[in-house]
């Protein structure tokens, strides 16, 4: 049984990764589970100026997931590069740095500080966050300023350059095509979904903003078709998230295209969610006498 996957120039040890946003800066998590055992972790989004993020409360559940704006709180790439990254050298584990801006030239310049610091394997270009004015949704909506998100980062990253897709768009090959032909090594399909809770008996929304991101199981068909259709219109690797409990749910991406993905809202009920689906993974392969698991990449029979 092999659990090794390749995205791009990207070799990762298994195929799940944490998701940006979910796991903090990675060694936070150092004392609950084995970061070792993970294929990768995406940290928390990296602006060039420190952001407090959204107001509180930022969380609430939902009957079948969860509905966040945490708003993209986060302590600034030369922090980052300073505090956080160096406590995550010791691990064979990827590292992922997610990269935002409120500009095409800030994400630029944010992906020119983290291109002096060791330590990294890629770079996510988050052009898909619905909870903030500044979160990259503006670029993610149109093939075009996509394009040109993707190509100022392409122009100083000499690392893999990842893009994570918005789910809120009419054709998400067409933004799937677009990134790829900008530079674009690898796809992240989905972020999360804008969706509102709101309380009767105070009329004002649970959570601080109006409005939030939706994730957990609900959203795992959706998201499904998303990398599905992803896969077919661009020959680069796509990474789905969304809604993963289960490595049953693993391969079931697998089988519509995904060559890895990433888990997100699951750490928020169990913080040894990830090294779990790695394990429980390893026993599905075993039972279904997977010896390779890209090798179910893209198998879907559609007839």
């Amino acid at each position: 049984m092999d659990l090794t996957v390749e995205l791009g120039a990207v070799r990762l040890a298994n195929p799940v990764i944490a998701a940006s946003g979910t796991f903090g800066y990675g060694a936070e998590f150092a004392h609950l589970l084995d970061l070792n055992r993970l294929g990768g972790i995406v940290v928390k989004g990296l602006s060039l100026e420190p952001m407090l993020g959204a107001p509180a409360p930022r969380l609430v559940g939902t009957p079948a997931g969860m509905l966040n704006a945490v708003g993209l709180q986060n302590i600034g790439v030369r922090k980052f590069i300073a505090e956080k990254l160096p406590a995550l050298r010791p691990y064979r584990t990827q590292i992922i740095a997610n990269v935002f801006g409120r500009t095409v030239e800030e994400y630029a310049e944010v992906v020119r500080h983290l291109e002096g610091a060791d330590g990294l394997a890629a770079y996510e270009l988050n052009i898909s966050c619905p909870n903030v004015a500044c979160g990259g949704l503006q670029f993610g909506s149109d093939p075009r300023t996509a394009a040109e998100v993707v190509a100022a980062a392409r122009m100083v990253a000499r690392r893999p350059l990842w893009v994570k897709l918005s789910p809120n768009v009419s054709d998400i090959a067409a933004m799937a095509r677009a990134a790829a032909e900008a530079g674009g090594d690898a796809l992240t399909v989905a972020n999360t979904y804008p969706a509102m809770s709101v309380d009767f008996r105070t009329r004002r929304s649970r959570i601080g903003n109006p409005t939030g991101g939706l994730s957990g199981r609900a959203i795992r068909p959706i998201t499904t078709r998303l990398v599905y259709e992803t896969s077919k219109a661009v020959k680069i690797p796509v990474i789905a998230l969304g809604g993963i409990d289960t490595a049953g749910d693993i391969l079931d991406y697998f089988v519509v295209g995904a060559s890895a993905v990433q888990i997100g809202t699951a750490t928020f009920v169990n913080p040894r969610a990830c090294e779990n689906l790695v394990e429980e993974l390893e026993r599905l392969c075993t039972e279904y006498n997977m010896l390779k698991i890209s090798s179910l990449t893209g198998t879907f029979a559609a007839e």
